[in-house]
């Protein structure tokens, strides 16, 4: 049951998937499984129309799949959520810039003392093993259907092509804009002033404080006394209890 004015916790520990575990001992283990994008937005929407529900504690850890559309759709069930007025609480345990990315849609962010906030802007790397198949005397034979289908490029090339290389910049552009929009707006900066502040990541946890990137340094169990929020354990629920 979930108890009067409870605290829905959302403790995003892996990379929300859009399909379930290939493994059959996962099949055997509901807990395990990682939750679908469509699961964690319901659930959040359910909390935000749930009178029983009083707070959102979002706990993101462990982010590291590239696509960021994933991770802006649960953002946006975010920002959505605190249209409600209730309060949206971030808690980073680990200061990934996908998690923190995540936690700008929160009314408050705290980071644990011992986590730097990995503010560093947006890359991305490609493995081109053309050089090495060529060593070994092995071909791939690849049926290549246009410059920009760049998929079979890390075993016909030993590095970018210029269609590759152009679709690679743009991707990376256009996500780092979307990252200094959201700081920007989550932690009411300017563009501007967010886009000095990643040039001179990453913070160590009371520099990132100190710049505004962050609204306090703490443990999670300080959270809700700094944030005066009802976070108390006794009246959380988290996601998986939440889903029965």
């Amino acid at each position: 049951s979930v108890p009067s004015r409870a605290t829905f916790v959302l403790r995003i520990d892996a990379d929300p998937s859009e399909g379930g575990p290939d493994d059959a001992f996962s099949q055997l283990l509901p807990v395990q499984r990682a939750r679908s994008i469509r699961a964690l937005v319901e659930n959040v929407r359910k909390a935000r129309a749930d009178r029983r529900v009083a707070a959102l504690l979002v706990r993101p850890a462990g982010l590291t799949s590239p696509y960021l559309a994933k991770v802006q759709e649960l953002r946006d069930a975010i920002l959505d959520f605190k249209r409600s007025g209730k309060p949206a609480i971030a808690y980073l345990e680990t200061g990934g810039q996908t998690e923190y990315y995540l936690a700008t849609a929160c009314d408050r962010i705290y980071l644990a003392p011992s986590s730097p906030l990995q503010l560093t802007g947006m890359a991305s790397y490609s493995l081109f093993l053309r050089g090495t198949l060529d060593a070994i005397g092995a071909y791939a034979d690849m049926l290549h259907i246009g410059a920009y289908k760049a998929a079979p490029n890390q075993l016909t090339e030993k590095t970018f092509t210029p269609a590759h290389r152009e679709m690679e910049q743009s991707l990376n552009a256009d996500s780092y804009e979307q990252l200094i929009a959201a700081i920007a707006a989550g932690r009411k900066k300017s563009d501007a002033d967010v886009r000095a502040l990643v040039d001179e990541g990453p913070f160590l946890a009371e520099d990132a404080r100190r710049a505004g990137l962050v609204d306090g340094v703490a443990y999670e169990d300080e959270v809700g006394d700094l944030a005066k929020v009802p976070l108390g354990r006794g009246k959380r629920i988290d996601l998986a209890d939440y889903d029965r």
